[in-house]
């Protein structure tokens, strides 16, 4: 988990500094792949009662609306 939590930030940073929207986009859809690697292992975690059911899940949501926001608005400008 946290492995794939580490990847959502550095994919946005590395990203940001590709040359190009299109080279950022790509990156962006990689960090939106390593949320949705991390929400998955969080319902596992939860279901197999490794963790109690929490916040987490609320934050990824945020994240998850702000990235992808962030690429729409990317996507715009090409």
């Amino acid at each position: 988990m946290r492995r794939a939590a580490v990847s959502v930030a550095s994919n946005i940073a590395e990203g940001s500094a590709r040359d190009g929207d299109k080279e950022f986009l790509r990156f962006l859809y990689i960090a939106r792949g390593s949320l949705a690697e991390l929400e998955t292992q969080n319902i596992i975690c939860e279901q197999l009662t490794f963790i109690q059911a929490g916040t987490l899940s609320e934050d990824m949501e945020r994240v998850y609306a702000k990235l992808s926001a962030l690429i729409n608005a990317r996507k715009a400008r090409l």
